[in-house]
Parts: structure tokens; C-alpha cells; sequence
């Protein structure tokens, strides 16, 4: 009996031991009483492929692999001779039609409409002669003095002479009036064509000059001059490094303590002793279990979300596939903006 009395307070401390192990497991972590998550990943970096948007043959590649280069800076650049022309060209038709336009939005011009109304009264005097020797020659005709020959080309004639002066009336007409709406609109539409020609003639020669549209290092070079750049043919692919990220993956149980925009902290096995400073950028909308590649403590078949954490390398220390461990500080206030700037200088 004495002994059973000595078992109790034995069991007792076994439980509180046991219940005080699963406190500190269940509220802790690497970071202490549930602060903050302790998440890994692996470095990713933003990619491009850069390449022209004309097809000719490639003049100069200015950079090479591993090259720092700024947005705006002109990588690699093409023949421009035969764009050149091209360009040429499509100015001169833009200014011929404009001269058309022109020409049709002045109207008839003062000498045409005079020579036209001379026109008219040549014709008027022409059909009044003939109308004046066929009627001479009609009474002719009854008393057998002129062939019947002679008055019908007499009549012909004034009939013909007829035609013609109501054709120069009707060309007096048109222009008095002028070209119609019609043919102006349908210049002016062919003007605004051969103008969106000239643009884009000059926009391929502006293209001619292949820049990188943002910060970045140069990873692969993949054309030299004297290949043949397309559209379809990368020229260099730029690694953006402003921000990069670092994809991890949180388990459920989690996923309500974090939100975007909370700050990070990233720190990697190369350099042990330096914090990266970062945020959480994307958190994804659906679950998927988690990849193999990432070291985790937690059992492999659980059910994550990816996230994406974007941090500042404002020394390019971090590289492409660097295993990275990531700390978020649990109880920061909700975000105002979750749309944190890239880092300066980064």
C-alpha cells in the first residue's frame, strides 16, 4: 500500500512532464514560442528571352554572359540598310497621297472651271452651225438639189455637235461642284493607311535596337553576329534580379497566419550570418502536396500552399536554386498595401 502511495506522485510528474512536451511542441518552434514561422524554399529568379521583333541580320551582341545591365541599355543591335529604305519608301508615298488630299480638298481649280465654260461655248457655237446647215439644207432636199447623202451626215453632224455640247455643260458642272465627299473620304482613309505604314516602318527601325527592358544580368547568350534574328529567335536571356524570390511552401494549419505583404526574413547555408530582408509577394489559391525538392520537417505528404517570398539582394549574393530558410514574424498588424515596391538598388 505504502508503495502504490509512492507510484502516485511519480505518475503525476510523468503526465505533467508529458503534457509540458507537448505543449513546447505544439507552441514552439526553432524561433521560440510560436513568433514566427520558420518556412524553406530554394531561390528563383525571373527570367526573359529577349529577341527582335524584325527579322534581319545581327550587326553587334554588346554584352556577355554574367554582365550587369540597366533598363533602357542596348544589348545587341541589327542591320538597318534595307529598313532604312523601307522607311524611305513609306514616306514618299505618305507624301504623295497628302499632295492628292490636298489636291481634292481645294477643289476645282479657277483655270479649269474657265476652261471648261470655254469648252461649253465652243460647243455651243459648234452645234449651232450644224443645227444652221442641216436646216439649209432640208428645203433642198424636196426640190432634188442635194443628195440625200449630204442631209443625213448634215443631220448626223448636228446631232453629234448636240452631244457634245451637253457633255462640256455637264462637265462645267462637275467642276463647279467639285470631287465629291465620297473620294475625298476615301483619301484621306488611304492617307491615315500609308501614315500607319510609316509608323511602323520607323517602329522597325527603332526595334532594330534590341534593350533590356529592366535591370538584370545577362545568363545566356545565345545568337552572334551574323546569325539571322526573328521574332521566334531568343537573342539573350535576362535574369531579372529586382526582386528576385524565394518559393516555399506552408502547411494549412498556417496558411491564416500569414497575408501578403508581411514582412520576411531570408537567410541561406553560404552565408549563414547575413539576413535578407523580403515579404510575402503571392500566397497560392490552391493546395498541392509538397515537392520533394523542398527540405522540410514536417511529413512530405501533407497538403501546402505555395508562397512566394520576395527578397532584396542588393549585393547579388543570392543565386538560381540556393536553398534558402525563410522567418516570418507571426502577430505583424495586417498590411495597409500589399504591393511593397521592388528594392532600391537591387
Amino acid at each position: 500500500m505504502k508503495r502504490k502511495f509512492l507510484l502516485i506522485p511519480l505518475i503525476i510528474a510523468a503526465l505533467a512532464a508529458a503534457g509540458a512536451a507537448v505543449w513546447y511542441g505544439f507552441f514552439q518552434n526553432e524561433d521560440g514560442p510560436r513568433k514566427a514561422l520558420t518556412l524553406y524554399g530554394n531561390v528563383e529568379i525571373r527570367q526573359v528571352q529577349l529577341a527582335f521583333e524584325v527579322s534581319e541580320r545581327i550587326t553587334s551582341v554588346d554584352v556577355e554572359e554574367g554582365q550587369r545591365v540597366t533598363a533602357g541599355q542596348v544589348l545587341a543591335t541589327l542591320g538597318t540598310d534595307r529598313l532604312k529604305q523601307r522607311m524611305r519608301r513609306a514616306e514618299s508615298w505618305m507624301d504623295a497621297q497628302k499632295e492628292q488630299v490636298a489636291k481634292l480638298e481645294q477643289g476645282t481649280r479657277q483655270e479649269e472651271i474657265q476652261k471648261a465654260r470655254s469648252a461649253v461655248s465652243a460647243a455651243q457655237t459648234e452645234a449651232a452651225n450644224a443645227r444652221r446647215t442641216y436646216q439649209r439644207l432640208q428645203p433642198l432636199a424636196a426640190e432634188a438639189l442635194a443628195s440625200r447623202d449630204r442631209i443625213d451626215n448634215a443631220r448626223s453632224k448636228a446631232e453629234a455637235a448636240e452631244a457634245r455640247l451637253e457633255s462640256t455643260k455637264e462637265s462645267l458642272n462637275l467642276a463647279l461642284e467639285g470631287p465629291r465627299k465620297e473620294t475625298i473620304a476615301a483619301a484621306r482613309a488611304q492617307l491615315r493607311a500609308l501614315e500607319a505604314e510609316l509608323d511602323l516602318a520607323r517602329q522597325n527601325l527603332a526595334d532594330a535596337a534590341l534593350q533590356a527592358p529592366s535591370d538584370g544580368i545577362i545568363r545566356n547568350r545565345l545568337l552572334e553576329p551574323g546569325d539571322m534574328a526573328s521574332p521566334s529567335r531568343p537573342v539573350l536571356t535576362l535574369a531579372l534580379m529586382n526582386p528576385l524570390w524565394v518559393r516555399t511552401y506552408i502547411s494549412e494549419t498556417d496558411l491564416g497566419r500569414i497575408a501578403p505583404g508581411m514582412t520576411a526574413e531570408v537567410t541561406t547555408d553560404s552565408f549563414p550570418d547575413k539576413v535578407y530582408s523580403g515579404w510575402i509577394g503571392h500566397i497560392s489559391p490552391t493546395a498541392e502536396f509538397t515537392p520533394k525538392s523542398v527540405e522540410t520537417p514536417e511529413i512530405r505528404t501533407h497538403l501546402v500552399y505555395q508562397v512566394r517570398i520576395f527578397v532584396c539582394n542588393p549585393e547579388n549574393e543570392l543565386r538560381l536554386g540556393m536553398p534558402a530558410t525563410v522567418r516570418i514574424p507571426l502577430g505583424q498588424p495586417p498590411p495597409e498595401d500589399p504591393s511593397i515596391p521592388p528594392c532600391e538598388g537591387g
